[in-house]
């Protein structure tokens, strides 16, 4: 390993285990950024910036979140990513070696000035992850919560990250 090069181990530290279940939610974020350190840069570059999608710009702020506990074959985090008009809550698997096995968006807000879209995630001691998710007109104040969406998703044991069929999906 090259001495520039973060350890594995130093950058899962930034991310303090927790009591499953947890829910992700504004409010759980202004807890996790008062309590967590800011992951620096190097950091970012190395384990997150290589498999985001997204291409960060100088305002583009990332907030250690919190590891799912009680993995064995894999490491998992969860992160904030704040970007203009876009806040994401992502969750990240690593086999135990530090290579990436699967990422995906949990929650958070969106808008483009006219919509918002607006969800939130709930991850269960089965490493069910639950997520809820609504959009609504900015110029509406009244959201109407039927026309919300819910789906489910699932860590497996081997860190993959899959959708799980809701048992009313298909009624």
């Amino acid at each position: 390993m090259s001495k520039n090069r973060p350890s594995f181990s130093q950058f899962l530290d930034f991310f303090p285990p927790v009591e499953l279940p947890i829910n992700l939610t504004d409010e759980t974020l202004v807890v996790f950024s008062k309590e967590n350190k800011p992951l620096p840069m190097p950091f970012v570059r190395e384990y997150i910036m290589k498999h985001d999608l997204t291409e960060p710009d100088e305002f583009t702020e990332y907030v250690p979140c919190f590891q799912i506990p009680d993995t064995e074959n894999f490491d998992a985090v969860v992160y904030w990513k704040a970007q203009l008009l876009n806040y994401e809550f992502h969750l990240v698997t690593f086999d135990k070696k530090g290579e990436f096995i699967t990422g995906k968006v949990l929650g958070g807000t969106i808008t483009n000035g006219n919509t918002v879209i607006k969800t939130v995630a709930s991850i269960d001691q089965d490493w069910i992850i639950h997520i809820v998710s609504g959009e609504d007109d900015v110029r509406n104040p009244d959201y109407n919560p039927e026309d919300s969406k819910s789906f489910s998703m699932e860590i497996l044991p081997t860190g993959d990250v899959i959708f799980s069929l809701n048992e009313n999906e298909f009624e």
